[in-house]
């Protein structure tokens, strides 16, 4: 067994067990409350574990985390057919397939609320958390490349059970700043004014009594390769500094920018590493999320602070963070999930909100997580959160897909989960439509001639036009049985063409 005698209080040593011994604790319809936002600082070992016991025995448990996570907790679980439901946020192609079969019970949830829910029963009881950490303490349990939901966790929980990762450095400890706020009616002001404002601990507090076993861990964060930035990637960073820069020439931004957010994958990092390149200096971050980017812009000697509530770099990205650790380390933190995307700390602080669409309407409706309207991607994950409370909203959605199939920039969207009125401005490769200050049909002419592919505008501004003239000029124009016809040529023909 790996020895973690160095991270782990003698006082708790006899609570060290093996990733099956652990295993045998879960029973049919459990609630697990997992550490991980995305394929970081998530349990591993235990539930590869749980897994082969489902194999032999099959039996069902709810798995609530902080996002997605790795292919040994959603992707096992999902192949064993061992989830019942599942929260908040996933992207394991497995699970994908079992939620979209309608095996899996999936409840699509804005990240910043899954804690405060768990805590008040809106959603259940937790049984276990089930928590990776870097080591424990006499005062609590050190988390280590991600936060999530894992502070409300352990507070709610009846069961805590630890797995003591040695491939997570030591020199995490002290990146994290653990607070978790009174619920109402006994709520405070979250004491943020900058993005690098430390409120808590950097543990997680957690009584020892509380801790049933402590299972030893080496299996590394499976995080996920990010694409290359192409010149599509490029472009949507460009057309945003040049867009920056002017909301500066007018007076709508101080010249260091606001802090910024990003969400997650490769278009959100494409469009931070465009920062790198420009003559901005001393950018803060508040985000969930810290990808390869923002460590392209500490490099760069660009980057005040970030605060998040995840490391989720490149494999290459994590190994150049742990190279580097002690330099980052001065300039980063993470956060629960809660305060990462809490709406009152956003508003105040002012963040622009960068994030990505699936696809937009010609109004300004963004759908983040549908395909066709019924099939599941990965969630709306912290999006909303940021949209509905930034200074500044932007969405980005490459203008077509699948080969020019697809337009990205349709009548109406198959699911809307960003309303228009939480949308300021729309970027694609194309060009940036700025909606603040116009009226929907405005919006619809912006949305177009600025962000649509010039295969598919012809058809857009036909529908405009004739949905215009047959509602005489309606405040938001729409011919009913025609709203959804490029979705329905598409599922008809396989493409959105006509």
């Amino acid at each position: 067994m790996i020895d973690i005698s160095d991270r782990v209080p003698k006082s708790l040593t006899d609570r060290i067990v093996s990733a099956e011994t652990a295993a045998e604790y879960f029973a049919n319809g459990m609630t697990i409350g997992a550490s991980g936002f995305t394929p970081s600082g998530y349990p591993k070992a235990v539930p590869l574990a749980i897994a082969e016991r489902m194999k032999k025995n099959p039996f069902k448990v709810n798995i609530w985390t902080g996002a997605s996570t790795g292919p040994e907790l959603d992707g096992a679980l999902a192949e064993a057919e061992g989830i019942k439901q599942r929260l908040p946020y996933q992207t394991n192609t497995a699970l994908r397939s079992a939620i979209n079969s309608g095996k899996i019970n999936y409840i699509d949830m804005h990240l910043s609320e899954v804690a405060q829910q768990s805590r008040e029963g809106f959603l259940g009881k937790i049984d276990v958390a089930l928590v990776e950490a870097v080591a424990i303490t006499e005062e609590g349990i050190i988390p280590s490349t991600s936060v999530g939901n894992t502070p409300s966790f352990v507070q709610s929980a009846d069961v805590v059970i630890v797995e003591v990762n040695t491939s997570q450095p030591m020199e995490l400890v002290g990146m994290h700043d653990i607070y978790i706020p009174l619920d109402p009616p006994n709520r405070l002001p979250i004491p943020i004014t900058k993005a690098g404002d430390r409120i808590g601990t950097t543990f997680i507090p957690c009584p020892h009594e509380k801790i049933k076993y402590i299972v030893p861990c080496d299996i590394t964060d499976k995080t996920r390769a990010l694409a290359p930035v192409d010149d599509i990637a490029r472009k949507m960073g460009a057309f945003t500094v040049d867009f920056l820069k002017k909301e500066i020439a007018e007076g709508r931004m101080p010249k260091g920018l606001l802090p910024l957010q990003s969400g997650v994958g490769n278009v959100a990092n494409a469009v931070i590493a465009g920062f790198v390149n420009s003559d901005f200096t001393d950018l803060e971050v508040y985000t969930e999320v810290i990808q390869d980017g923002m460590f392209d812009l500490a490099d760069a000697g660009k980057l005040k602070f970030a605060s998040g509530t995840a490391f989720s770099p490149s494999p290459e990205g994590l190994q150049r963070f742990y190279k580097d650790i002690d330099k980052y380390k001065k300039i980063m933190m993470l956060r629960p999930q809660e305060i990462s995307n809490n709406p009152e700390v956003v508003r105040r602080l002012g963040v622009i909100a960068m994030n990505t669409a699936i696809e937009v309407d010609i109004y300004g409706n963004v759908n983040s997580t549908h395909v066709t309207g019924s099939k599941m991607m990965n969630g709306i994950g912290g999006s909303g959160d940021f949209a509905r409370n930034a200074y500044l909203t932007i969405f980005y959605t490459q203008s077509e897909a699948k080969g020019g199939k697809i337009s990205s920039i349709v009548p109406f969207c198959s699911h809307v989960d960003h309303g228009a009125h939480d949308v300021d401005v729309v970027i694609t490769e194309q060009g940036v439509a700025d909606l603040r200050g116009k009226c929907p049909r405005e919006r619809a002419l912006e949305i177009i001639n600025h962000c649509a592919h010039p295969d598919f505008r012809p058809l857009l501004l036909d529908y405009y036009e004739r949905a215009l003239a047959a509602t005489k000029g309606a405040q938001t124009p729409h011919l009913l049985d025609e709203a959804l016809s490029f979705h329905q040529r598409f599922l008809a023909t396989g493409s959105m063409q006509k």
